[in-house]
């Protein structure tokens, strides 16, 4: 019974770490071991701590193990069955955030169905209101209307409300096509340089955008001539900094590629 726990557990770490493109020894590194335990750990052939399992998920950002959750952490689906049916599908915090930085994009009006009502909406929904963005919620406040004014005034900006949200990082990518140099506050964490933020200028100076930091403002300037002419390579995989790339890809004439 033991061994074919590890071997459970050992498919799920190497499916794991294939996912995030590592190779044994690169996750070995990572863990501070050796490639060949990594090599027994992935073949059910290595007893395991909870404390090992906790640093292997922290590596491979996977929930490789969970304390005191009831059900299966995850799920392996074998072909060959017809699935039929249907599944209410819950609101979405990442893509709710994600798609109010998109509506910068919109010159008219966007309207945008179930929006989950959390603080992190409400954050990015009270920078826009101060941008002149009118905002209305519909049909039970299920659904939210964004009008967009013919210019944004960013001078107007809502600076404590964009201190509180990391994602006003994600205004960059829709708003350096509209303007040669703006300034927008940023939140604590978010210095240049930083793991959270370098993937995205890395990937935004492709479409001509220069960042520097002073005084608790990202100050950008956009060269409209720079645009990119070979796939752009994220430095890190992840969420915002995919969308942030999207947003300022999607008013590029040209094809963009985006890799990683």
């Amino acid at each position: 019974m033991t061994e074919d726990y590890l071997d459970r557990i050992g498919t799920l770490i190497r499916d794991a770490r294939q996912g995030r493109g590592y190779t044994q020894a690169q996750l070995a590194d990572v863990l501070k071991t050796s490639q060949s335990a990594v090599n027994r750990i992935e073949r059910g052939h290595q007893n395991l701590s909870l404390e090992m399992l906790a640093k292997i998920g922290e590596a491979l950002d996977s929930g490789i193990v969970s304390v005191g959750v009831p059900g299966p952490l995850h799920l392996r689906v074998a072909g060959g069955t017809e699935l039929s049916g249907s599944i209410a599908v819950k609101s979405s915090k990442n893509a709710g955030v994600a798609l109010l930085c998109a509506s910068l994009l919109n010159k008219g009006r966007t309207t945008l169905r179930k929006v989950a009502r959390i603080e992190e909406v409400n954050r990015i929904l009270e920078v826009l209101t101060s941008l002149g963005v009118r905002s209305t919620w519909l049909n039970d406040a299920n659904d939210l209307e964004l009008v967009a004014p013919e210019h944004l005034d960013l001078s107007a900006i809502d600076e404590s409300a964009a201190r509180r949200t990391r994602s006003i990082i994600m205004f960059l990518g829709p708003l350096l096509h509209d303007r040669s140099e703006f300034e927008l506050p940023y939140a604590g964490g978010c210095d240049l340089g930083t793991r959270t933020v370098e993937p995205h200028m890395s990937a935004l100076r492709a479409f001509g955008l220069d960042v520097v930091a002073t005084h608790g403002f990202y100050e950008a300037t956009t060269d409209p001539s720079r645009r990119p002419t070979r796939p752009i390579v994220l430095t890190e995989r992840g969420d915002t900094v995919t969308e942030n790339v999207l947003l300022a890809a999607a008013r590029h004439d040209g094809v963009t590629v985006i890799r990683n």
